[in-house]
């Protein structure tokens, strides 16, 4: 009876408004990158989130434009090998073809590499 009524209590407390103002995806990017990503003002409705603020909330960078940023990384040869960097906490090591022209990323940490270009 005490826990139902404290349940009713606590469900008429009035959520929080959200602030109006138009808040990015991520400090770095913004607006969402993926189709089935919701927008960082509605991803934190409902229940769960009633009575959080969101300018309080951390704001993680976009993964996707930190790896734009990174410069790409010119090899003397025809592969790159990549393995993530930071020993264990990388990723598995993988060989990169690089006969085409242009950069080519790893398909894990998403790094470019790109030949050096040869001068006959």
């Amino acid at each position: 009876p005490q826990l139902n009524r404290l349940a009713r209590a606590a469900s008429s407390v009035p959520a929080k408004p959200h602030s109006s103002l138009p808040t990015s995806q991520a400090p770095n990017y913004p607006t969402t990158w993926s189709t089935n990503q919701q927008p960082r003002a509605t991803a934190t409705t409902g229940a769960r989130f009633e009575q959080t603020a969101s300018e309080l909330q951390p704001t993680p960078l976009s993964a996707m434009e930190l790896i734009a940023n990174e410069p790409v990384r010119l090899v003397h040869g025809r592969k790159a090998v990549c393995d993530g960097g930071g020993g264990p906490l990388g990723h598995p090591k993988i060989f990169i073809n690089l006969d085409a022209p242009g950069p080519r990323a790893c398909g894990y940490c998403g790094i470019r590499f790109e030949q050096t270009p040869h001068h006959h």
